[in-house]
């Protein structure tokens, strides 16, 4: 028998702990490869951890609403393969070492501690923001014992919630806790909550009265005061950064996009039926920035300092809009070991899936080049912001018919053709405009020379 320890997965790169939120298993159940174990939730996502090998659950090392250090096993899970040592299983990372114990060899426990009470779920009603800082939440509240979340608890502190405001919130989860969901759905109607007003007004008849600044009369009717959301708040942060670090240059080019309309529009129906895919134009777009990159690999860089380091991999990141109109960014990875109909499948799936909230912390990380198509909102070209730490990003606009010069055997002539701009934006730092006029262009060379009898 091997033992194999499952350890608290890594969830980010600036992320140093989880938390644990239910074990779907106990000691002594059996568990296939990656069926999941427990529930873990960190400042930035809850998820599910799988298990990385078949076989029973011979200990659990800690307890539900224990906080452990990434890294760390939280359970042992004994296989049917034969060893001679413990191994480490990572279900995020996939790697195994042959430390399972500590140095005096025992087997690495927790302190017990006790269990914590859980409160009976009560109504909340919306209460009107203060002016006071709150301090920041605590994992357990002191009084009801109630556990918040380490997502739960970042929400909170980013949104000005005290503890007494967040014990009133009625919870949806395991024991009444107080999931993501909750609290964003409190915040929402906290906002639209008039904000009263305590301080008295002057009396008109008062000789020492302060005269009151005057206002505009129509202000309330014409102006709106609207709080930005946790996740605008991210993206805003994210730009100012990206714009205060790269010194962005765009580069525009036009490229003829007939042949690819024109083969589209024959074989979608034929594409969906054989594949169980809807055939769009971005895979289509991928597939030919994947072959530009490798006619410049230079562009899939990122900057460390005065260091450039050049990935040996293509992880393409396609920008996609969500129902609330914030955008998300999924990271299709080894896009160049994909085909076309690999592509199709990759960016449905992860479209989906972003739309629907369903997305892993990994599956928006890690992308070394950018897409997005702002021909989706009707926009003929754009200036877009680099997603950092990339430099470079290309975004596709609207496909529309314009009158083009077409060079024949019989001379030039005026006809109708699809035309699209794509324009890129690129971090003059380390990439100058021969290197960004040159890849953009080669990427409209091959939109442009996609075959139209190309067989599906």
């Amino acid at each position: 028998m091997a033992k194999v320890e499952l350890i608290m997965p890594k969830m980010g790169e600036s992320i140093m702990e989880a938390t644990i939120l239910k074990w779907l298993k106990k000691e002594g159940d059996t568990v296939e490869a990656d069926e999941t174990v427990l529930e873990i939730a960190t400042d930035k996502v809850d998820s599910e951890v799988p298990s990385p090998v078949s076989g029973k659950i011979v200990k659990i090392l800690y307890p539900e609403n224990e906080t452990v250090a990434i890294g760390q096993p939280i359970a042992i899970i004994e296989t049917e393969a034969a060893a001679t040592a413990e191994v480490r299983a990572s279900p995020a990372l996939g790697e195994t070492t042959s430390d399972a114990t500590t140095a005096n060899g025992k087997e690495k426990t927790p302190e017990e501690r006790p269990a914590v009470p859980q409160p009976a779920a009560t109504t909340a009603q919306p209460v009107a923001a203060t002016t006071t800082t709150p301090t920041e939440v605590p994992r357990s509240a002191p009084g009801s014992g109630r556990f918040y979340s380490p997502l739960v608890r970042n929400i909170a502190k980013q949104e000005g919630i005290s503890l007494e405001e967040l014990e009133q919130i009625k919870g949806t989860g395991m024991h009444g806790r107080v999931t993501k969901k909750d609290i964003l759905n409190y915040l929402e109607q906290r906002r639209q909550q008039p904000i009263p007003t305590s301080q008295p007004q002057p009396s008109r008849s008062a000789p020492d009265a302060t005269p009151q600044p005057a206002t505009r009369p129509d202000a309330s009717a014409s102006e709106e005061i609207i709080e930005m959301d946790r996740m605008r708040k991210l993206i805003a942060e994210h730009m100012v950064r990206s714009k205060a670090t790269s010194p962005h240059v765009t580069s525009f080019v036009e490229a003829d996009m007939t042949n690819i309309v024109l083969w589209r529009n024959r074989v979608k129906e034929t594409f969906q039926q054989k594949y169980g895919e809807k055939i769009t134009f971005t895979p289509i777009f991928i597939e030919a920035v994947v072959r530009a990159i490798h006619d410049f690999p230079m562009i899939n860089v990122s900057v460390d300092g005065d260091k450039i380091i050049k990935k040996n991999y293509v992880h393409i990141g396609m920008a996609t809009a969500l129902p609330n109109g914030n955008l998300i960014v999924p990271v299709i990875k080894h896009a160049d070991e994909l085909n076309l109909v690999g592509l199709t499948r990759a960016v449905n799936d992860l479209a989906r899936r972003a739309r629907a909230n369903q997305l892993k912390p990994e599956e928006i990380q890690g992308g070394t080049f950018t897409l997005t198509n702002v021909g989706t909102f009707g926009n003929v070209m754009g200036t877009p912001i680099i997603n950092q730490p990339q430099v470079a990003i290309l975004a596709t606009g609207a496909i529309r018919k314009k009158p083009a010069v077409v060079e024949t055997e019989y001379g030039d002539l005026i006809a109708v053709r699809h035309m699209m701009f794509l324009s890129l934006s690129y971090d003059h730092r380390v990439v100058d405009g021969y290197l960004g006029g040159s890849f953009l262009r080669r990427v409209a060379d091959y939109l442009e020379s996609f075959d139209k009898n190309r067989p599906i």
